[in-house]
């Protein structure tokens, strides 16, 4: 968790349950996030996306699995201009992200509606986005560790959805020359660029994302454009810890990220 646990004796305007649920805060966004305790946790991965996604003004975001709302929150908070529909599968989750969207006072320019990405065709309008985010389950069923919280195998493993069902929900929903981002880990990259060539995706920017330099990397972020073909840009890597195993000063700018959230 990359933000400070609020401690809910100390100051909290936001009801939670302290049983069942922490009261996270991300100060450079001036955002307290509601989450389980058990449950599916988000890391640093949102920040990192929402960051490598160079929000524009104005722009309509979509975020596929949206969890408790942390990309929805993130992005309205770096964007002032931007409006935000999040899509969420569990409904619980559902219910959680609407109540951190109205705790945070975003309710006007942040929807969150229930649903999953192979339904979503008959939700919304074909290009109804400038711009869809995902930090999609990485992990294909029967795969990996099971883990004994509820919530967070649905949010590692592919359920009802694919990564094949993800892409294309994305390239449903955003406009013709509009963007998709996604941050998913470094065992599926060969299987994105295959499946972005199939869907007629084109593959924009590509950065890897490393613990420290001397790990391998974990995750990648990846752009890529719907009706329009471009040369690939690979990135220099992001590396989440420096030498001295405290947080590098790329990972330190955007958790404190304050240029546009001033303007808001």
């Amino acid at each position: 968790m990359p933000g400070r646990v609020v401690d809910p004796v100390v100051e909290s305007s936001i009801p939670f349950c302290a049983e069942t649920e922490t009261l996270d805060e991300l100060t450079g966004y001036r955002l307290r996030i509601v989450q389980p305790r058990h449950g599916y946790r988000f890391s640093v991965d949102p920040l990192l996306l929402v960051d490598f996604a160079r929000l524009r003004e104005g722009d309509r975001v979509a975020d596929l699995g949206t969890g408790c709302g942390v990309i929805p929150l993130l992005v309205a908070r770096s964007e002032p201009a931007a409006r935000v529909t999040g899509i969420e599968l569990q409904e619980g989750m559902a219910a959680l992200a609407r109540r951190n969207v109205e705790a945070n006072g975003l309710a006007d320019r942040i929807d969150i509606v229930d649903g999953d990405v192979i339904s979503l065709k008959e939700r919304f309008a074909v290009s109804s986005f400038d711009l869809v985010l995902s930090n999609p389950p990485y992990r294909r069923p029967g795969t990996g560790k099971v883990s004994p919280r509820a919530g967070r195998d649905l949010a590692r493993h592919e359920t009802t959805a694919t990564l094949a069902d993800f892409l294309s929900a994305a390239k449903f929903l955003v406009k013709e020359n509009g963007r998709i981002c996604f941050i998913y880990h470094t065992s599926r990259l060969p299987e994105v660029m295959v499946e972005a060539a199939r869907q007629k995706l084109a593959v924009l920017r590509l950065r890897m994302v490393y613990g420290t330099a001397k790990m391998a990397a974990r995750m990648f972020l990846v752009e890529l454009m719907k009706g329009r073909a471009g040369e690939l840009q690979v990135e220099p890597p992001l590396f989440v810890r420096g030498e001295d195993g405290g947080y590098s000063e790329e990972k330190l700018r955007i958790y404190r990220k304050e240029t546009a959230i001033e303007r808001g």
